[in-house]
């Protein structure tokens, strides 16, 4: 049986070849891991993922900002540039190659290791080669690459998920970008009617045909809508503020137009059937919740299988004098479980799964009761701004044209005229908001459909203090 084992030599070459063969396998991706990232933010958001690294990418990117910012700019468009030109998220895409790399390097067996030593004694003289190998690596390499494989898909799941939610917030932060640009210019309407009201209040004061009272109701309304105008344009400023952050311009990029008004509300609101079965199976969070679990069952099976075994290296001993003949052989090093029997780690592997379990119940819980509430917000502001749509702009517009017909025929004074058209201009800003508020929580509910991190949505006030018209005429 002796003569039928392989010789040192021929087993050191087996094992230098079954070395190469298996880091042979572990090897980078060529996209870096980005597709499957791209392929679930197109699933669900229609948009491609691209990684910006090289210069001639980011001279690629810059063009198709440009691009895109050279068209008044719409919602679709603004989650593009900012897909492409957001820093957090390229900072975030690159946390990919770092967690490519772990999962590259487990898929790798350790260096061997190999030790020379030189004794003398009187005229002899000694020398030992010794070389280990990590046996134990070895063994638990396919575990150890599937632990670091599962790390990498959620990984990806989780860039996912912050790819959608920046979507998100960029969809949210060009409607209130819009609606606070066109919320201003109807302010400036309604300064314009309070300042005529005020002017011609003063000039009948002055002439005797209008009391100090009446007077004083007309300049410090034209007063507090001076004042709703000013905050009003502070407010859109901060809104595009926002969106720049978010699309990540600076610099002449920031002259882009945007469009003077919202876009129109749909023909028919989303219905709610199955959308709580939908989430849970689009939702990101839950399946990372799933492959969490995954882990920590994979992980929990290597804890037992190496709770007696720490450390196994096979070495193979090459030692000979000068006085004595050639020594050869192998020795292998073995850590004893006779303080520590790794029952300790068992039992935290065993803990963290069942946190991860109850983590991943309770996930789920959330995720159901963030899409009701983002459904009921949806369609609690799709039922209000198409009241707005179709019933109270419809009618203020109707008193007012009937208000100027009895102006023409002097039934009613000049301040009653600039009194309806201060509360036709509220209403209308009233709809503005409630449009926006539609928007908001439409795109909060494609989030919470396909990820988490949507939030609730809180509808805007009613009637701004702009529609309280002056009394008393």
């Amino acid at each position: 049986m002796r003569g039928a084992a392989f010789c040192p030599k021929t087993r050191l070459a087996l094992a230098a070849l079954g070395t190469l063969l298996l880091t042979g396998c572990a090897t980078f991706s060529p996209d870096g891991g980005l597709g499957r990232v791209d392929a679930i933010v197109q699933e669900r958001a229609g948009v491609s993922v691209q990684r910006v690294q090289t210069a001639t990418e980011a001279a690629r990117a810059r063009d198709e900002v440009e691009r895109l910012l050279a068209q008044p700019l719409t919602a679709e468009s603004a989650v593009k540039i900012a897909l492409l030109n957001n820093r957090g998220l390229q900072a975030g895409l690159a946390e990919l190659g770092i967690v490519e790399a772990d999962l590259v390097q487990a898929g790798r067996l350790k260096n061997p290791g190999f030790s020379f030593g030189r004794f003398s004694q009187g005229d002899e003289r000694e020398y030992e080669r010794t070389f280990l190998f990590d046996l134990m690596h070895l063994l638990t390499l396919p575990k150890r690459s599937e632990i670091e494989q599962r790390r990498l898909a959620q990984t990806q799941l989780r860039l996912a998920n912050e790819v959608l939610r920046l979507a998100a917030d960029t969809r949210k932060a060009y409607f209130s970008a819009v609606a606070a640009q066109e919320a201003v210019n109807y302010l400036a309407q309604a300064q314009a009617a309070a300042e005529a009201g005020a002017e011609l209040a003063a000039r009948m004061a002055r002439s005797g045909n209008f009391s100090q009272l009446r007077q004083q109701r007309e300049q410090v309304f034209y007063a507090e809508v001076t004042a709703q105008r000013a905050r009003a344009q502070q407010s859109a400023l901060a809104e595009r503020e926002r969106l720049n952050r978010l699309l990540g311009l600076n610099g002449r990029q920031l002259a882009y137009v945007l469009p003077e008004r919202l876009p129109e509300l749909p023909a028919r609101p989303q219905e709610a059937a199955s959308l709580e079965q939908l989430a849970m199976e689009r939702r990101l969070d839950i399946q990372m919740a799933k492959q969490e679990l995954e882990a920590l069952a994979n992980n929990l099976g290597l804890t037992r299988a190496t709770r007696f075994i720490n450390v196994l290296e096979v070495g193979y001993l090459n030692s000979n004098s000068n006085a004595a003949p050639v020594k050869r052989g192998y020795e292998i090093e073995l850590n004893l479980p006779i303080f520590d029997w790794g029952t300790a780690r068992v039992a935290k592997a065993e803990a963290l799964y069942s946190q991860a379990m109850q983590r991943a119940a309770e996930r789920a819980v959330q995720a159901q009761s963030e899409v009701r509430e983002a459904y009921h917000a949806y369609r609690t502001a799709y039922d209000l701004a198409r009241h707005y749509r179709d019933e109270i702009v419809p009618l203020r517009k109707k008193i007012s044209e009937e208000n100027l017909l009895r102006y023409n025929g002097m039934l009613i004074s000049v301040f009653d005229l600039l009194a309806d058209a201060r509360e036709q201009v509220a209403s209308v800003n009233a709809a503005i908001q409630a449009l926006k508020d539609f928007w908001l929580a439409e795109s909060s509910l494609q989030l919470s459909l396909n990820g988490s991190g949507a939030g609730s949505v809180p509808l805007s006030a009613g009637i701004p203090a702009a529609a309280g018209a002056v009394g008393g005429h």
